[in-house]
């Protein structure tokens, strides 16, 4: 389980440095996204440093498994928020399919890392 589990987490980190890059630097696809569902830009940073952050930790836990636990618990947060967006707009599949992919991802390595979570700092 450890190599599908740094794959996963190879995945998660590239798609979610990507998407958070993109935001926090205010690309256009992201900045009228934000404007079509009606979300302030301050959320767009906020979200995109979240998601970077979250990929920073997952970066963390290839050598500390607890930590990738606790990085794909954020992104598999962050992605539920990122799907009820979409079918609030009402998106179609195809817009919304990356984020429902990208958060089974975050959901199966945190499952796969969840016996290692008792071991994150400040749990003992």
């Amino acid at each position: 389980m450890n190599i599908v589990s740094i794959v996963l987490q190879s995945l998660l980190i590239l798609a979610f440095v990507m998407a958070g890059s993109g935001k926090v630097a205010g690309s256009k696809m992201h900045v009228d996204n934000f404007k079509k569902w009606r979300l302030p830009q301050w959320f767009r940073v906020v979200t995109g440093l979240v998601e970077i952050v979250a990929a920073a930790v997952l970066v963390v836990g290839y050598w500390e498994p607890s930590w990738a636990a606790a990085g794909a618990l954020i992104l598999g947060v962050t992605a539920i928020g990122g799907i009820l967006v979409h079918i609030r707009e009402k998106d179609s599949f195809k817009e919304t399919f990356p984020i429902i992919l990208l958060g089974v991802l975050a959901i199966i390595v945190f499952f796969i890392r969840l016996t290692d979570l008792a071991d994150f700092p400040g749990f003992k």
